[in-house]
């Protein structure tokens, strides 16, 4: 924030300036340490604050959260007060959004409110599952592990997206330069050729008639098959915003072939990590079964964590109603029910994280392997067909003009 104030000097003369705060109180404290006997004091709010518009709608990335907590952590640790810790970061960050809430949060804390709930004003960058276990470390007392846990949660969730983004990025840019490969060809180079054979007038070969008749009427009618199949995608796109059709599109992405396995051990993965982070902390397993739901992004593994902590909450304990469901893998209930026996969940949950995301980057790599060759084939025998039904129609054409 800006403020205009009018203050004497220690000379008893009068003075008229401006500087920045995060609030009030700060800019009194700061005229006061500089040796000014304050007169006024007002905020300044312009017409249009381009900081603070274009701070509301910056993004915050992951990996800017992954370095606030960390530094927040060695600040903490170095014996820092939690004030100065922010400030510091404050003035060091980069980004106008993240900036502005930081100092937002320091000026709560300023005014007694606790660091999670400072956190929890701002769900645009500290979800709820960050703010509650912060919670749990203020109660704790260990708020640098947790902040330095919490910062490993969201590098190894992020890490996660990142190679099943990348692995699917070059399957997805090869499926559109051969679908405008092939559309060029239809379109520009075909329908030289249909001129051209329809100007000898003879018979052609069966393939080549069967190339020449699809292209034909996909010049007269592609427009209208586009149509249709963008409102098929428009119509799908809108079925699947509805809470019926997401929980049937989560439920096929669980299932499908090839990558309905990677999806199930990416989300278990995910599950196990933050339950082991959070029962680490101190929380207990209802809570920490709420939080988990809340995390997940798919809506029929959400009805599946549900149930279980339905069956929790009545004291089946976890492994038995995990047991009933098959989406929860073999290895995951029967390490959950050892970590319930022995009172060590949070490693059990931990080596079972372990394992999945292991086996779900081997998967990954595989499936890329399979589909990459298996669109390279297809692409080759589409542009070989085309090529050699136009190649032996001139040899057929050739052969009719000599006979």
């Amino acid at each position: 924030m800006d403020f205009q104030y009018i203050a004497y000097t220690s000379e008893k003369k009068l003075v008229k300036g401006r500087l920045s705060a995060t609030d009030e109180g700060s800019a009194t404290s700061l005229l006061n340490y500089g040796g000014y006997q304050l007169v006024s004091l007002k905020m300044i709010t312009p017409f249009l604050n381009l900081g603070s518009v274009t701070g509301r709608f910056s993004r915050i990335k992951p990996r800017e959260i992954i370095m606030f907590s960390r530094q927040l952590a060695l600040l903490l640790e170095s014996g820092t007060d939690i004030v100065t810790s922010l400030e510091l970061l404050q003035g060091q960050s980069t980004n106008r959004g993240l900036k502005t809430i930081i100092g937002q949060i320091a000026s709560d804390i300023r005014g007694g409110t606790s660091l999670s709930t400072a956190l929890s004003k701002h769900p645009r960058a500290f979800p709820e599952i960050y703010h509650r276990t912060i919670a749990a470390g203020e109660q704790g007392g260990n708020m640098e592990v947790v902040l330095r846990q919490m910062a490993d949660y969201v590098e190894r969730s992020l890490n996660t997206e990142k190679k099943i983004k990348g692995a699917l990025s070059y399957p997805i840019m090869l499926g559109v330069v051969a679908l405008v490969v092939v559309v060029v060809m239809i379109y520009f180079v075909m329908p030289t050729f249909i001129d051209l054979y329809a100007a000898f007038d003879v018979e052609l070969p069966m393939a080549t008639q069967m190339l020449l008749d699809v292209s034909a009427w996909l010049i007269q009618y592609g427009l209208f098959l586009l149509l249709a199949l963008l409102a098929v995608v428009i119509v799908g796109y809108l079925y699947i915003r509805t809470p019926a059709g997401r929980y049937q599109k989560d439920k096929l992405m669980l299932t499908m072939p090839l990558i309905g396995r990677i999806t199930v051990l990416s989300e278990l993965s995910r599950c196990c990590r933050t339950m082991a982070l959070l029962f680490k902390v101190g929380l207990p397993l209802p809570e920490i079964m709420s939080l988990v739901i809340h995390g997940s992004n798919n809506k029929a593994m959400v009805e599946a964590l549900t149930e279980v902590q339905q069956e929790l909450i009545r004291g089946q304990g976890l492994s038995k109603p995990m047991s009933k469901n098959k989406l929860f893998l073999p290895l995951m209930v029967q390490m959950v029910g050892v970590g319930e026996e022995t009172g060590n969940l949070d490693n059990t949950l931990t080596t079972v994280a372990q394992s999945y995301e292991v086996e779900a980057d081997d998967r990954t790599s595989a499936a890329v392997g399979f589909i990459q060759p298996a669109m390279i084939i297809m692409i080759a025998i589409v542009i070989g067909f085309i090529a050699v039904s136009l190649m032996s129609a001139m040899y057929s054409i050739y052969g009719q003009i000599e006979v």
